[in-house]
């Protein structure tokens, strides 16, 4: 049985920058929490609601796009957005990022020409250099003279006859492994390798859910599930929402209200669209990735791409590394990471795509444990005709999946970050995880706008804006998020960090 209570939601105890504004965050992803941080390191009084029982929790997390290259279907102004954004991300959070450059390959059969990739590099190094320039603490991804090294099939040869390092401090370093473990002759040159690094989802998770709980002005509402929005005339909004009480092991109905209101409910932005009348044109769709364990490999890997056609047998297969002989792999076929029927469409009546429901029960409940062997195995088979020896690989986990939203109708959108609706509203869009931090800080800067917040903000750098997201240890990161990927049932490996001093 479900009781009601009504009651306005008590502050709490101000501090010395406090303002009077409420916002309300409906979604506790990486979106949510980014904006959430945001607004409350500034003093805003933030309301967060997460239906699970831990912050940043959805679709696998695992690259910094600092560049973008894993897609080339993308534009170049794309590219730079998310170089951008991964610059900034990175400052923000420090001790998220696995250290460890990216190869991308180009497989013979595939229609793409290396040689294609190389003006986009150039452009992204230029503006990598330039923002170096205007600001020093934006090298982030080592030195803009080393952001890319081309490898000819010569050069690859002569590095696999190199012994494998212990602890990679050089590009070449880093090709080694790559070098002794492909077929070189099933591929067009040259390789690129590029400082794009890897992003731990278990160590964002962990970061917001310690600097949240931190601050006083934020409130967090897990197991909490938002069932009613309504605006009160123009100067606010009521939130109800369900709450599991363990105390009555029940679910006890509340209603607060707020000043603003943010839509960061990722798949399910749709939903609150919808209670707050605003309509919205997106496509939702779902993917996994999965675990896999390699017991024969050796050396220190570089997270590897090797470019395919989407959605057909040859799709791209994506091979991301972790401590421990752990992988993560992507292959972008329909039989991998893409499903038939895993991609909805919102409607003229309703700005929620709908799913269908075996989807939705993944999302809830969990894979069928022979799915996930018959998936994950299938990702084995897919990685190993590139990297013949990686046939020896197991499954080493559950997935790690979700559904991601794309604004529009354009299944090829990478930067995408927040928009603005109605009176007081917004709603994010993000499609990469690196984009949270630019829609945190566009929503600022709408608050100013709206003559909500008036705290002097222009001119702040990162490290003023976020003092306690940056205050905390990598230790105390690290130890929090093993526990996180144990109580959600994953390999701590995936926690752990992954870092190396990458040198020219």
């Amino acid at each position: 049985m479900v009781t009601t209570r009504i009651y306005m939601k008590d502050k709490a105890l101000p501090h010395n920058h406090r303002s009077s504004l409420s916002v309300g965050i409906i979604g506790g992803g990486i979106a949510g929490s980014t904006i959430a941080l945001r607004l409350a390191e500034l003093g805003i009084n933030v309301e967060i609601f997460e239906e699970g029982i831990s912050l940043v929790n959805g679709p696998p997390i695992c690259h910094l796009h600092a560049g973008g290259n894993l897609y080339r279907e993308i534009s170049d102004e794309q590219c730079i957005t998310l170089l951008q954004q991964s610059i900034d991300s990175l400052k923000v959070f420090p001790h998220t990022v696995n250290v460890r450059p990216t190869v991308i390959a180009v497989p013979k059969p595939d229609k793409g020409d290396p040689v294609n990739l190389i003006p986009r590099l150039s452009k992204l190094q230029s503006f990598y250099r330039q923002s170096v320039e205007q600001d020093p603490t934006n090298q982030v991804i080592g030195h803009p003279d080393g952001y890319f090294k081309l490898y000819e099939q010569n050069d690859l040869e002569r590095l696999s006859q190199q012994s494998m390092p212990t602890h990679p401090e050089s590009f070449d370093d880093w090709m080694i492994p790559v070098a002794k473990n492909l077929d070189l002759n099933q591929f067009k040159y040259p390789l690129a390798l590029v400082q794009e690094y890897g992003w731990s989802v278990f160590r964002l998770a962990a970061t917001a859910n310690l600097a949240l709980d931190k601050l006083p002005t934020c409130q967090i509402h897990t197991q909490s599930k938002v069932t009613h929005v309504s605006q009160q005339t123009d100067l606010g909004w009521q939130i109800e929402y369900q709450q599991y009480d363990s105390g009555c092991q029940d679910y006890v109905t509340h209603r607060l209200e707020v000043d603003y209101l943010i839509n960061a409910c990722g798949f399910q932005t749709g939903l609150i669209d919808d209670m707050a009348r605003q309509q919205r044109s997106r496509l939702v769709e779902f993917k996994a990735a999965y675990v896999t364990q390699w017991p024969d490999n050796q050396g220190c890997w570089p997270e590897v791409i090797f470019h395919g056609e989407r959605g057909t047998p040859d799709g791209m297969a994506q091979l991301t590394p972790y401590p421990d002989g752990y992988f993560q792999l992507h292959g972008m076929t329909e039989d991998i990471t893409l499903f038939k029927q895993g991609l909805a469409k919102s409607t003229a009546t309703s700005a929620q795509p709908k799913l269908a429901d075996g989807f939705i029960r993944k999302i809830k409940s969990g894979w069928d444990n022979q799915e996930i062997h018959t998936r994950s195995e299938r990702a084995i088979r897919h990685m190993s005709r590139f990297v013949p020896n990686y046939k020896t690989a197991v499954v080493g986990g559950k997935p790690l999946f979700g559904a991601q939203q794309i604004p529009g109708d354009d299944v090829t959108l990478r930067a995408a970050d927040v928009s603005f609706a109605g009176k007081r509203y917004a709603r994010t869009e993000i499609v990469k995880a690196s984009s949270a931090l630019s829609a945190a800080n566009s929503i600022v800067e709408q608050l100013h706008a709206e003559g909500l917040f008036q705290a002097q903000v222009d001119g702040m750098n990162i490290a003023q804006a976020f003092p306690v997201t940056r205050s905390l240890s990598v230790k105390d990161i690290e130890a929090y998020a093993i526990s996180l990927a144990h109580q959600r049932g994953y390999p701590e490996a995936l926690a752990k960090t992954l870092s190396y001093d990458l040198k020219k």
